[in-house]
């Protein structure tokens, strides 16, 4: 996951677009929370600078 979030910012785009979770089925109520904390952290960030042809100044730095 981390040398994906690597690429991520090497490429322009916020690592923090990316994150993995591990449910059940059974975890309807888990599920719902993250789509909501996904949803904002995709507000929060904006919209995809790559997808006007724009890149970010600086590669990012990604936590280990």
């Amino acid at each position: 996951m981390n040398y994906t979030k690597k690429l991520l910012a090497e490429v322009g785009l916020e690592p923090g677009r990316l994150e993995m979770f591990f449910l059940s089925s059974a975890d309807g109520v888990r599920f719902a929370e993250i789509a909501t904390e996904m949803t904002e952290r995709a507000r929060q960030l904006g919209p995809n600078p790559l997808k006007n042809g724009k890149g970010i100044e600086q590669p990012m730095e990604v936590e280990e």
